[in-house]
């Protein structure tokens, strides 16, 4: 087996630069009940040690922490209610309160509710959060607000709004984003240059197409995304921008706005296909996931999993720019035996 010669930070800049690292990245998506059966599979006693055991290069989230109004139980920070669902495998945290959903107008939500403010949040453990990085990518800051607003509105409000009460969602959106551009500034400022991903985020696929018509993609979504981009690439960190699945008809448009990494890659999904998304665009950017935990990591065998990770190093990998991971996070009904696979896979063979 090579040895390593990069740190995992090295290793995820070398891959955003366009540079040839040691090995492929590998980073790690996965429940918490997923997290805690691996474990003790492997016999590994805690978080570090499972990361060593899988060589993951996983990037490490900075915050600030709430100081705001106390909050009532199952509550955030904008009013939504939500509850828990056990499904089976494990439990999800599902929005059932959503604390615009009976306003009619801007004038209404203007006279009723209060806004989260920025000053809600302390940043002063920035810094010592960051030194606790270590040799890993920092992850902070970012934006992903029609997914806030589809919990301020309900699901199925959130896009009849786009059509018949568009003035509600810019304003809506325009107050999401500028708490989400402030929050961000603010981290940067703790912790200058040292930042290496923001996760600017929405989901806009489904399994067969775009959720959204691209033109309210580029009215609504668009240019307060690209806002949040550049004020990353300003503070001098790379965008990992996910979203779920067909895509393919809008990823032109993100790449013009600037995005740095597209996450998760589902394969399966209409357009999606790995080779076209390598040869269309494998020159602008980096690729992240590519593992399907829909088919092959739940119900595959291990084997089948080897040649999945063996063909997107192949695929995905080709002249770099590739990160392996998971299209999403591993469920709890994924065989143990599996996951290992994964990353023993691309451990053994993303050496470069």
């Amino acid at each position: 087996m090579p040895k390593e010669t990069m740190t995992p930070r090295e290793r995820w800049l070398a891959v955003l630069r366009g540079e040839r690292p040691d090995r492929v990245p590998m980073d790690y998506w996965a429940t918490p009940e997923t997290t805690a059966r691996l474990c003790e599979y492997l016999g590994c006693p805690d978080w570090p040690s499972l990361a060593r055991r899988l060589h993951l290069d996983q990037p490490v989230t900075v915050a600030p922490r709430y100081v705001g109004p106390p909050l009532p139980p199952n509550t955030d920070v904008f009013g939504a209610r939500f509850r828990d669902v056990d499904y089976g495998a494990g439990v999800y945290s599902e929005c059932v309160y959503h604390p615009l959903a009976q306003y009619k107008s801007v004038e209404e939500i203007e006279a009723s509710y209060t806004w989260p403010s920025p000053d809600w949040w302390d940043y002063s453990d920035i810094r010592r959060q960051a030194d606790a990085a270590g040799e890993y990518p920092i992850l902070g800051g970012g934006s992903e607000p029609f997914l806030i607003y589809k919990n301020l509105r309900g699901d199925q409000q959130a896009f009849i709004d786009l059509v018949e009460n568009p003035e509600i969602v810019h304003y809506c959106l325009d107050r999401l984003f500028d708490l989400a551009y402030t929050n961000t500034l603010r981290i940067y400022e703790q912790i200058p240059g040292r930042v290496t991903l923001s996760y600017v985020a929405e989901d806009m696929g489904s399994e067969t197409g775009l959720m959204f018509s691209p033109a309210a993609i580029r009215e609504f979504l668009l240019p307060r995304m690209k806002r949040m981009i550049d004020l990353a690439h300003q503070a001098g960190a790379y965008v990992f921008h996910h979203n779920d699945g067909a895509i393919r008809r809008i990823i032109p448009d993100l790449i013009e706005i600037g995005i740095d990494i597209l996450n998760p890659i589902q394969w399966r999904c209409a357009g999606m296909e790995r080779e076209g998304l390598k040869r269309d665009f494998g020159d602008r950017l980096v690729f992240h996931g590519g593992v399907d935990n829909q088919h092959t990591l739940p119900f595959g065998t291990p084997e089948d999993v080897r040649q999945e990770v063996l063909d997107n190093l192949r695929i995905l990998g080709d002249g770099g720019g590739y990160i392996l991971a998971p299209c999403h996070n591993i469920q709890a009904i994924t065989p143990p035996e599996n996951i290992v696979a994964l990353y023993d896979t691309g451990y053994e063979n993303g050496w470069l």
